[in-house]
């Protein structure tokens, strides 16, 4: 990025959950004027020491020049724009940007849309691949779509979430590219289940054949940051097998609108539908791992050993904090 003022624009943040304020943190950091709001204030004053005005309702920062909105869903999406206080409540002042990370249905995000138009608002759909342990390791990756000009203007601070935001064209294509993203992430997610099952019913442990793939072609990202997890079973939840089946659904049904067969995802899909009817719900989607033993036959027990997570300076995950990511 090239030298740039990044109090040359005036910001706002709406949701101060786990992942906002993570991201409202790296925007304060870096010197940005932001004022913040949460529904639940408390959550949000924290943010103050750093720096960020705390405001009481959304349409405290309708005279921000950008608003980034990371909320629970689609209704409190609506809510936080189109609301009686909402950021578009206000007759004397609108944002010149709005950029949405929040995971809104297309029905929703169109409603806002709609009114945004309206309002001569520009709105980005900027969904993120990561969980807090990735944004605290600035490698947070976000996609972006809407208008181009809105995307220039958005684009320095967007940046400062993580390793890079990518541009991918208007509308909300954005959104689809996630869904994609997600449908690859399931995919992956039982293979290296699969795969991992055999080599240990093999004699292999699991951190062995997990260093092994990691230092081969085929590790990655993601194959590394979830070794923790499956050398030490600690499935604590990031992302649950019911909001991935629910990606698959999405996906599903766009490759049905675009005429697109995808048999490898129906396979997988089918196969978080029964780790959901197995009982795992608040669990990582991780937990693959498991269903996949059981249908081996095999018994798995946690080997209670340091790995690396990819992410963390020294390579190697504390036993007593390690945390799954996604």
């Amino acid at each position: 990025m090239p030298d740039f003022d990044l109090k040359q624009k005036t910001l706002g943040w709406v949701g101060t959950g786990r992942m906002g304020y993570a991201l409202a943190t790296r925007l304060l950091e870096a010197g940005c004027d932001l004022a913040v709001y949460n529904r639940t204030r408390a959550k949000a004053e924290p943010l103050a020491e750093l720096g960020a005005t705390v405001v009481d309702a959304p349409a405290d920062l309708a005279d921000r020049d950008i608003v980034f909105t990371m909320v629970a869903g689609p209704e409190d999406f609506k809510a936080v724009v189109l609301g009686e206080s909402g950021l578009l409540s206000r007759s004397d002042a609108a944002p010149g940007v709005i950029v949405d990370s929040t995971t809104a249905s297309p029905e929703a995000s169109a409603a806002v849309r709609t009114e945004t138009e309206a309002r001569d608002v520009a709105l980005l759909a900027a969904p993120v691949s990561g969980n807090p342990s990735v944004v605290e390791a600035g490698k947070l990756t976000v996609v972006v779509s809407g208008p181009s000009d809105a995307w220039e203007t958005a684009h320095p601070y967007l940046e400062l979430f993580g390793a890079g935001a990518t541009y991918v064209g208007e509308g909300d294509v954005a959104r689809l590219v996630k869904i994609c993203h997600n449908l690859m992430l399931g995919v992956v997610a039982q293979s290296l289940a699969e795969i991992t099952v055999l080599a240990e019913k093999g004699g292999v442990s699991r951190a062995a054949f997990l260093e092994f793939l990691n230092k081969s072609v085929m590790g990655s990202m993601f194959t590394r940051y979830k070794t923790p997890a499956i050398v030490n079973l600690d499935f604590t939840p990031t992302f649950t097998p019911a909001l991935l089946y629910k990606d698959f659904q999405l996906g599903s049904e766009a490759a049905d609108e675009h005429g697109v067969p995808m048999p490898v995802a129906a396979a997988a899909q089918q196969v978080v539908q029964a780790l959901m009817g197995f009982g795992y719900e608040e669990v990582d989607f991780m937990a693959l791992l498991e269903l996949e033993a059981r249908a081996s036959s095999l018994e798995l027990e946690p080997e209670n050993v340091p790995v690396s997570d990819g992410l963390s300076d020294d390579g190697k995950v504390d036993l007593a904090s390690a945390s799954t990511t996604r």
